[in-house]
């Protein structure tokens, strides 16, 4: 890896940028929480809420802290107009931070428990806010519904074939997630197979939480296009050939990586290898609200850590862009205006 130059003046909230791993529900902004919770009786006080939502610096940087925020915010599904807000609100803050691209996974079955709304019906409502979200804002904007290892396949199957029927609006792929430290991928591996075939992008949570064995079978059992984080797959030389040979890409989500514990401090941060390995490498969020950060932070944070050239800054943009879940026109229309405005954004390459 190139270690210079370094951009290391730049503005990152403007350099035009695509997130493809950002959860809807760990993008809620706090403020917006304390006014549901007002006005639903739920905790209001954004002194005590906070640490309920969002990780701090004085707690265990573990997998089980981490998704602990989660139980907390699945209280807040409180309506219609809830999902749809805090949707629309993800999308501001994306266009804020300069984001082109979006690609917003968020789980049917985490939104509908509060009030066990239908799963069709919150589908609908996410995908009504994000084509608001988009005119308004102007962020491209494409949604991955996601389910959890630890639910059942059936479920999963549900929300599967409610994501197909509604390619068309707005859905582009499905995601697995959760636990994968404890839940097996295996079960699930059928749906997925299918859901490709109808015409979803795959990604695969995998080599978090667990090894690069987990990796491997999302790729060669699942269809795994992308990875969610993945970031183990460094532990094992032939996954790393398996995932290059098959230029399968990593969503990599470096302060999360850190704050789930995967890696116990930033600096050790596996990215410079595996982008030193060949393997095609995006910076993502995660879940921007629950870690207080924004896609520009990650950039800004690995520039200090690695002083990563503008050379690799403007490729791991191109890559996401390239690896968008998007029909080839739309796709090389996003790359195209992404070449001509890094041109500007980094003169140096």
């Amino acid at each position: 890896m190139e270690p210079s130059p370094s951009p290391s003046d730049y503005d990152y909230r403007a350099l035009p940028k695509v997130e493809l791993h950002r959860h809807l529900e760990g993008s809620i902004r706090v403020e917006t929480l304390v006014e549901v919770g007002q006005e639903h009786g739920l905790p209001s006080d954004i002194t005590a809420l906070r640490p309920l939502v969002q990780i701090e610096a004085n707690e265990p940087y573990t997998f089980e802290n981490f998704l602990s925020k989660f139980a907390t915010l699945r209280l807040f599904y409180r309506s219609p107009e809830m999902i749809e807000r805090i949707t629309r609100e993800a999308i501001e803050d994306a266009a804020a931070d300069n984001i082109r691209y979006l690609e917003l996974r968020f789980t049917p079955v985490a939104l509908s428990k509060a009030e066990r709304f239908p799963l069709d019906a919150v589908i609908d409502w996410v995908i009504e806010a994000a084509r608001e979200g988009e005119a308004r804002y102007g962020v491209i904007t494409r949604l991955i519904a996601s389910v959890n290892r630890h639910e059942s396949p059936d479920l999963a199957e549900q929300v599967a074939w409610l994501a197909i029927e509604r390619k068309g609006k707005g859905i582009v792929g499905l995601d697995l997630a959760g636990n994968e430290a404890e839940f097996p991928a295996e079960p699930f591996a059928a749906i997925f197979r299918e859901a490709q075939q109808e015409g979803l992008g795959i990604t695969i949570h995998a080599g978090e939480w667990n090894g690069p064995a987990n990796v491997v079978e999302a790729i060669e059992r699942i269809g795994a296009q992308r990875i969610g984080h993945g970031v183990r797959v460094m532990e094992d030389p032939e996954a790393v050939a398996l995932a290059r040979q098959r230029g399968v890409v990593f969503e990599v989500c470096p302060t999360s990586n850190h704050q789930s514990g995967v890696i116990s401090r930033i600096e050790q941060h596996p990215l410079p290898q595996m982008i030193a390995a060949g393997l095609k490498v995006t910076i993502n969020t995660d879940d921007p609200s629950v870690s207080n950060i924004t896609l520009g932070h990650e950039y800004q944070l690995l520039n200090q850590q690695f002083k990563l050239s503008e050379q690799i800054l403007r490729d791991s943009i191109l890559t996401a862009a390239r690896s968008a879940f998007l029909g080839e026109e739309e796709k090389a229309r996003l790359v195209q205006r992404l070449q001509t405005e890094l041109t500007t954004a980094l003169p140096g390459v």
